[in-house]
């Protein structure tokens, strides 16, 4: 039998996988490439170098220029999808008759062209997008910063209609499958939950003696999220708490040296972050955006002790079971102290594997996935 042949056309470099989107979608490739598929990679590049690695997975791999700036600006059209337009990639997709997997709304340029009507067309949404720009606004204190984004939210919210030409959708929340399955009924759909690197729960047993908070510390929501557990939380709770992750805002740097008890590592390398998030008896993560879903959460729950996130970070997700959950500073400085005192066991690890074996195993989720594709 013939393997089957598919574009993934991908917002980004994928690899290194470093962040949210990059790991779902790296990680994708990965179990779909060991499920047997033929994969034809079309990345748009920024910021980003060409990456070796993708060819061990993929039959081919092409990376197009991002047209940043004033190039990218569309009266009409979002700037993350109009920033993103090649003619090369139409040509590519059109000469290689295969389904194409759009990552993310902001790959999705070329998907209503003529070109591709017969072709299976699906779209990974990784978010409802305008919803995710409109948190954004709200919360940014920017005034041309928030003005960007509620124009981003606005464009992303009239070109939802243009989604229509694809035959499926597949989502990473199951809150967003149902948003998009209202949207688009005659289309398919499915919840597949984010792909990441973890074949097993490896957390460790026993205690670790600190907090942790760890992610992409120059995001505006986890900055947020930062300040509110330095105010609200670790200024009231006498526990070490350390926040790690990628480029710390000045505003992160300066929040973190006021409290004595907080220690910043920034940029840590990818073994130390893994030595930090495996050590630590406690993830705090909270969140204040109900969009997508957190891979920052797998991470913890997969590799880390003790879970304790807000409601919000469960929004879209079924692992209630796995995490203790306090949405109020006094109930996380309860539980902080609660949970600083109780050993991480073999029964927790294996109540926490049965329940991610369900939703969260790359294999089955890429087997799901080539059902859809299939066509």
């Amino acid at each position: 039998m013939q393997p089957l042949k598919l574009h993934i056309v991908s917002f980004d470099v994928p690899y290194p996988a470093d962040y949210g989107g990059a790991i779902d979608v790296y990680y994708k490739i990965k179990s779909l490439a060991e499920a047997g598929a033929e994969l034809y990679l079309h990345c748009y590049q920024y910021g980003r170098t060409r990456a070796e690695e993708l060819d061990k997975w993929c039959k081919q791999v092409w990376y197009y220029p991002r047209r940043t700036g004033i190039k990218g600006i569309s009266s009409r059209l979002p700037y993350i999808v109009y920033s993103r337009r090649d003619a090369q990639l139409l040509q590519r997709l059109t000469e290689l008759n295969a389904p194409i997997l759009f990552e993310g709304v902001h790959s999705t340029y070329f998907l209503g062209q003529p070109a591709l009507k017969d072709r299976y067309k699906a779209i990974r949404t990784h978010n409802i997008e305008h919803d995710y720009y409109a948190q954004l606004a709200a919360k940014e204190k920017s005034f041309l910063k928030k003005t960007y984004y509620n124009t981003e939210a606005s464009l992303l919210k009239r070109y939802e209609h243009k989604l229509d030409a694809a035959q499926g959708f597949f989502a990473l929340s199951a809150e967003d499958d149902i948003y998009f399955h209202d949207l688009y009924p005659d289309a398919e759909h499915a919840f597949i939950a984010p792909f990441h690197p973890y074949s097993s729960v490896i957390s460790a047993t026993g205690r670790g003696n600190y907090c942790l908070y760890h992610g992409n510390l120059s995001h505006q929501e986890n900055i947020e999220a930062i300040n509110y557990l330095l105010r609200e939380v670790f200024s009231k709770v006498n526990v070490p708490f350390i926040v790690a992750g990628r480029n710390p805002s000045a505003q992160v740097v300066a929040a973190c040296k006021q409290l004595p008890n907080c220690e910043l590592i920034a940029n840590p390398a990818t073994e130390q972050m893994e030595q930090l998030v495996k050590e630590a008896h406690i993830h705090v993560l909270p969140t204040f955006q109900t969009t997508g879903m957190k891979l920052k959460l797998l991470y913890a729950l997969f590799s880390g002790r003790h879970v304790l996130v807000n409601k919000l970070m469960l929004h879209g997700t079924d692992l209630q079971e796995c995490c203790a959950i306090a949405n109020t500073a006094n109930e996380m400085c309860n539980k902080i102290n609660e949970l600083m005192g109780t050993p991480f066991t073999e029964e927790l690890i294996s109540s926490r594997a049965s329940i991610l074996s369900k939703q969260y195993d790359n294999k089955k989720n890429a087997a799901k996935l080539l059902t859809y594709l299939q066509h």
